[in-house]
């Protein structure tokens, strides 16, 4: 057994002698070397080496994941800018408002992944409203006032282009938007300008997914949807 041994022992000396680059390269025994070493030495020495070259890994370790962080972040990036330009082509395709709004409840809503969207106009009784209301359950017409109270539920703020928010289930039961679809747990209002001597829209898109939209997310892309929906809404509307 004990020839055995010292065979097996100069094999791995001629294998080390001859490629000591893939003893340097294995991290795991490197590190066993390294901790042999340190026992051998005592507890009485501190190898002030060793310390640095942990604290050389432990930074290495680091930048590692912080590496793979802006990797992830990039490719998320990307593909959200790819899901925002296929929702706006689609949009820009249809030649009449009604295959317009049917295409956003349905064909754009899945671009985006979002469970429910509404398009929100300002209208007042008489108006044309109730033509408009027979389009669908994707346009929602509602009073003078309804977008500054929703977005901000009534504190007299500012109104932002863009809100993303969680919302519980009380507050989803006694919204108008939602009524009937008591699963949405997060929303994005994007806040709608249409021109001069024209009234204000929103469009609110709606997930049961409570972490799709929260308010730590970026809004540019969003942003950026927002403006040129609110382009292309301008022709239906002029």
């Amino acid at each position: 057994m004990d020839q055995n041994l010292a065979a097996l022992d100069a094999t791995l000396r001629d294998r080390i002698i001859s490629d000591p680059d893939a003893l340097l390269d294995d991290a795991e025994v490197m590190a066993a070397l390294v901790a042999a070493n340190e026992r051998a030495m005592g507890t009485n020495i501190v190898d002030l080496r060793g310390i640095a070259m942990e604290r050389l890994e432990a930074r290495l370790d680091r930048l590692e994941d912080t590496h793979r962080s802006v990797i992830a972040a990039a490719y998320e990036n990307l593909a959200g800018t790819n899901q925002i330009h296929r929702a706006i082509l689609k949009l820009l395709e249809p030649a009449q408002f009604e295959v317009f709004l049917r295409d956003l409840g349905t064909e754009v809503a899945q671009i985006l992944r979002v469970d429910e969207l509404r398009l929100v106009l300002e209208a007042e009784e008489g108006d044309g409203t109730a033509a408009l209301a027979r389009l669908g359950d994707v346009l929602s017409l509602q009073p003078a006032g309804f977008i500054a109270d929703y977005v901000n539920h009534g504190r007299a703020i500012p109104l932002r282009q863009v809100t993303l928010r969680q919302i519980g289930p009380d507050a989803v039961a006694q919204s108008p938007l939602w009524s009937g679809r008591t699963a949405i747990r997060s929303e994005v209002c994007l806040l709608l300008d249409f021109g001069p001597d024209t009234a204000a829209g929103l469009l609110v898109m709606g997930s049961e997914d409570p972490h799709l939209f929260s308010p730590q997310q970026g809004t540019d892309l969003l942003g950026f949807f927002a403006g040129v929906f609110e382009r292309a809404m301008r022709r239906w509307l002029a």
